[in-house]
Formats: structure tokens, C-alpha cells, sequence
């Protein structure tokens, strides 16, 4: 699933094309996404300005003068440009038409959403979908204290308590397992009794995986593909433990083991991360 660099990347390569500009026409194609399309989306949007593009968790927000729209990539969708000539493939679902580029919306499983937040509605984190969202990684309030402050009482594992969101948000399955094992946290400790100075060591090592993640252009997704067509730098080719189960730990040499929590694969060195 497209994870927060992942959407980053894209909202990074998106920005510098429509931001600015008159979309001409929206084309959807399938509106039967994870939500349905609003059918009076197009006419809303024809021939209006895009004054910002943002992000908030794993949410592209589009803003117009008259609301916010709101795209999900869903478990393994992209937003791209496309050449003005190029013809729609199969699951090729909504179109961003401007005077100088196509922006194109690909959703296989169709688990995206392209919503529409009114400006009378109020400000967009308003929205439900992102009223639940925990801070964003980056924010210059997210710390040691942020985390430990979230996880007192919690009585699920660490591991899960980060892909819930609701403490911090973007730390997807790859990024949890990867932030962990540098801060040296076994995933199976619960929440509730990581310390104060190993909420410390985690914080750092979320944002330092995520930047890291950045810099290579996000990926989650072998098939992941940026704003621009380019194919992603598979993330886990520079993993310390994601995918790398009973290969030697890079730090130690112990095995690395792999278990499954909450249907999810979690990664870690059994001799490095203490719980």
C-alpha cells in the first residue's frame, strides 16, 4: 500500500505541475471507487484553479477556491502524468485535464477515493476521514514526549499501535518494522511500557526512516510508480530487517525472524530490539 513517502513523492511531483493552474476538465471513467465518485464532481471543477496541493497522512488534498478534493491512492494506485496523447489502459479511472499535462488516476483494486470537501463545510480537517489522523512525523511537535504521552496505557504491541495512526501517522508495515529495529525495540512490547527515553530513540528513528524513505523516491510497492511514470526505488533493498528473514542481522549476525501481527508481516532482530 502507498505509505506516506510514497504519497509525498507524488504530491511533491504534482505540486510543481498543477499547482497554479486551470483543470480543464475532470474525466471519470469508474466511479465506483472505495467511496463513490461525486457524479457532480466535473461540473464543480471545470475550469477552476488549483491553489495548493497538500497532503495530510496518506491523503492528497487538491485545493480550490470553492473546496478541497481529497485523493486516496488506495492499496495500489498512482497518480501520474501522462503524455497528452496517451490512450487510458484498463483500471486508468479519473483524469486530471489541463492545458498543458494530464494527470491520471490508476486503481487496479479500486480501493482509492476521489472525494469533494465544500469550503462551506468548514475548514478540511474537518473532514471524517481525517479527524482521526495522529500527527504528521514531521510536525516540530512530534517527540519523544508526543509518543509517550499516546502510548501510557496501551496495551497493544508498539508495532500496532504505530500502523493504527492515531498516535503518529505514515509509519506504515516496512516503516514500523525498520523504525523499530533502529531504535532497538522489540515490535511485540506493549505500547504502554516503552519509556520516556526509548519513545525518544523512536521518534528519531521514525523520522530518520521516513526521510531515508524519501530520498529514494518512497516505495512500498515493487509496481510503484511517481507523479512523473517513474518506477520507485524498492525500499527493502536497503532494509535492515523488512523481507530479510533468516538472513544474518546487519548489526549482530543473529538470524533475522519474521512473525505475523494483526495479519501483518512485522521484521526484527531478536537480539537487538529488548523488550
Amino acid at each position: 500500500m502507498p505509505e506516506l513517502p510514497e504519497v509525498e513523492t507524488t504530491r511533491r511531483g504534482i505540486d510543481a505541475v498543477i499547482t497554479g493552474q486551470t483543470l480543464r476538465r475532470l474525466v471519470v471513467r469508474e466511479p465506483r471507487m472505495r467511496w463513490p465518485v461525486p457524479p457532480d464532481l466535473p461540473a464543480l471543477l471545470t475550469d477552476r484553479v488549483v491553489l495548493e496541493c497538500a497532503r495530510r497522512g496518506k491523503y492528497l488534498l487538491l485545493r480550490f477556491e470553492h473546496g478541497v478534493q481529497l485523493v486516496h491512492l488506495g492499496m495500489s494506485g498512482s497518480l501520474r502524468r501522462v503524455p497528452q496523447d496517451e490512450a487510458p489502459r484498463k483500471h486508468d479511472h479519473v483524469d486530471w485535464v489541463f492545458d498543458h499535462a494530464i494527470l491520471r488516476l490508476h486503481d487496479p483494486r479500486r480501493f482509492g477515493a476521489v472525494l469533494w470537501h465544500p469550503a462551506e463545510a468548514g475548514p478540511i480537517d474537518t473532514h471524517p476521514l481525517l479527524t482521526t489522523l495522529g500527527i504528521e512525523p514531521f510536525d516540530p511537535r512530534f517527540d519523544g514526549k508526543w509518543l509517550h504521552d499516546q502510548f501510557r496505557g496501551r496495551a497493544m504491541a508498539v508495532k500496532q499501535a504505530l500502523l493504527a495512526g492515531s498516535a503518529v501517522v505514515g509509519v506504515g508495515n516496512i516503516y514500523a518494522s525498520e523504525s523499530l529495529f533502529r531504535a532497538g525495540i522489540d515490535p511485540r512490547l506493549a505500547a504502554g511500557k516503552v519509556s520516556r527515553p526509548r519513545c525518544d530513540k523512536l521518534a528519531a528513528a521514525i523520522r530518520l526512516t521516513l526521510t531515508d524513505a524519501l530520498d529514494s523516491g518512497g516505495s512500498t510497492l515493487r509496481d510503484y510508480v511517481g507523479a512523473s511514470g517513474e518506477p520507485g526505488a524498492y525500499f527493502t533493498i536497503h532494509a535492515a530487517v523488512y523481507e530479510r528473514a533468516g538472513l544474518p542481522c546487519r548489526l549482530c549476525g543473529t538470524p533475522i525472524r519474521r512473525i505475523v501481527q494483526g495479519q501483518r508481516a512485522t521484521y526484527f532482530c531478536p537480539r537487538c530490539q529488548k523488550r
